[in-house]
């Protein structure tokens, strides 16, 4: 699919400076132009290469003024940065729409609901009495359980499993190999050392917006609803477990564990590896540094780095002290020394 340079500045309300016929049908880095595609400038360390890039048609803020020859046409628009994110999410846009239709082999209950511009790719798996709405893209060898529940443009990337009673919201993206709503790690100890597997009879329930990186996995609730609010982002091998409620927009980076019924606010953002305990409550608008462990319950608006996390103020003072402990030691010592020989 080809778009001109004039087509492509209506599109962002940019405007044009060059040859407004210029034509593309791909995205590449400015670095990476070739002919044919279109670029982005918004970092001012890049500069240089626009003045030796290959590719067609380049977006740049409107503050940019060339300081020598350039062969790309130039469209300008108040942010380059966004306006390529949003050309990017266009053309992803494109490539899905073309996906309509069953592929076979698949499995589709007859008790199974979908609606327009469905896409469901060959050897998968959809059980009785789901729900499915508009625009929904579900990619090879997925699995959807009974009674499942699926709105509007909603995409299923390859081998993602989405265990029975699960709902999703409208315009999600569940990328390949995620799990959702397999049963939470719930065993009661017996007197002989042995465990009793604790039936698990609740669900998840995922809502709008929300992004679950691949082979992340979010557990269903003992009883009721492990929850997933509006336009949370989950990075890749995150593990939720049972009971677990994320707050809206938060954003949690990869290889992070959260233990059972433990309720995260809004607005967080917090890095890889980090561990949380269970059942606790983090405040909305927390940060966490990668790499903490969370065994307590935290309060809003806190900055938080180690294991066990405290303040980040007060971890970044005392790194300084970590680091010279052994020229501290030595010092300590020196100093006994002293001591001892004066008395």
């Amino acid at each position: 699919m080809k778009f001109t340079a004039e087509q492509i500045a209506k599109i962002l309300e940019g405007e044009v400076v060059g040859n407004p016929n210029a034509e593309v049908w791909t995205l590449s880095k400015i670095e990476e132009g070739a002919e044919g595609s279109i670029a982005f400038l918004a970092n001012p360390k890049y500069e240089s290469y626009i003045y030796k890039t290959k590719a067609s048609i380049t977006l740049v803020n409107n503050s940019f003024v060339p300081e020598g020859e350039i062969s790309t046409t130039l469209i300008k628009v108040d942010d380059a940065y966004l306006s390529f994110t949003k050309l990017l999410t266009f053309y992803d846009e494109a490539k899905k729409a073309s996906k309509v239709g069953i592929e076979q082999p698949s499995t589709v209950s007859t008790t199974a609901k979908f609606g327009e511009n469905f896409y469901l790719g060959s050897f998968s798996y959809i059980g009785s009495n789901v729900q499915i709405g508009n625009n929904v893209k579900i990619y090879p060898n997925s699995f959807v359980g009974d009674n499942v529940v699926l709105g509007n443009n909603v995409t299923v990337f390859a081998g993602a499993k989405i265990y029975s009673e699960t709902q999703i919201g409208n315009d999600c993206v569940i990328h390949s190999g995620a799990i959702i709503g397999a049963d939470g790690f719930g065993f009661a100890p017996n007197t002989d050392g042995t465990y009793t597997k604790i039936p698990q009879i609740g669900n998840v329930i995922i809502e709008d917006a929300v992004d679950i990186g691949a082979g992340t996995t979010i557990d269903r609730a003992t009883m009721g609803s492990t929850i997933i609010r509006k336009g949370v982002k989950l990075d890749n091998q995150i593990q939720i477990a049972h009971n677990v409620e994320i707050g809206e927009n938060t954003v949690i980076a990869a290889q992070t564990g959260v233990a059972g019924s433990t309720k995260i606010g809004k607005n967080c953002v917090i890095g890889g590896q980090v561990g949380f305990a269970g059942h606790l409550v983090i405040g909305n608008n927390v940060r966490i540094q990668a790499q903490s462990g969370i065994g307590k319950n935290i309060k809003d608006n806190e900055v938080l780095q180690g294991s066990p996390a405290f303040g980040y103020t007060d971890y970044s003072k005392s790194y300084v002290h970590f680091r010279n402990l052994p020229k501290i030691i030595n010092e300590l010592d020196e100093l006994k020394k002293t001591i001892h020989k004066n008395n």
